[in-house]
C-alpha cells in the first residue's frame, strides 16, 4: 500500500477522524452524562494528543533529528533502545 498523495483525500481522512472522535465521544456521554465524565474525556483526549505530539514532533525535532518514525510501534522500539533490531548507541555527551 502506498502513501496518500492527494491533499483532497488527506483532508477527507482528517474530517473522518474528527467525525469519528465526535461521534464516539457523544455516544459515551449520552449513555450517562455528567460534567465529571465530560471533563475526564476532554483530559483523556488532550493527554493522548500531547503524548502523540511528543512521540513524533518533540523526539524528531529536539531529541534525535536524524531518526524518523513510521508509527507508534517504531517509537516504542526507539524508546526501548532498538533501531532496526540493534541496540541504539548511548549518547557520547552523557558519558
Amino acid at each position: 500500500m502506498t502513501d496518500i498523495k492527494s491533499s483532497r483525500l488527506l483532508y477527507i481522512k482528517g474530517m473522518l477522524f474528527l467525525a469519528l472522535g465526535f461521534i464516539s465521544g457523544a455516544l459515551l456521554l449520552l449513555e450517562h452524562f455528567s460534567l465529571e465524565r465530560l471533563v475526564l474525556l476532554l483530559v483523556c483526549v488532550w493527554a493522548f494528543s500531547r503524548a502523540y505530539y511528543f512521540a513524533f514532533y518533540v523526539i524528531e525535532h529536539y531529541v534525535d533529528e536524524d531518526y524518523r518514525f513510521a508509527g507508534l510501534f517504531d517509537f516504542f522500539k526507539y524508546a526501548l533502545g532498538y533501531r532496526g533490531g540493534s541496540r541504539r548507541p548511548q549518547d557520547s555527551e552523557s558519558s
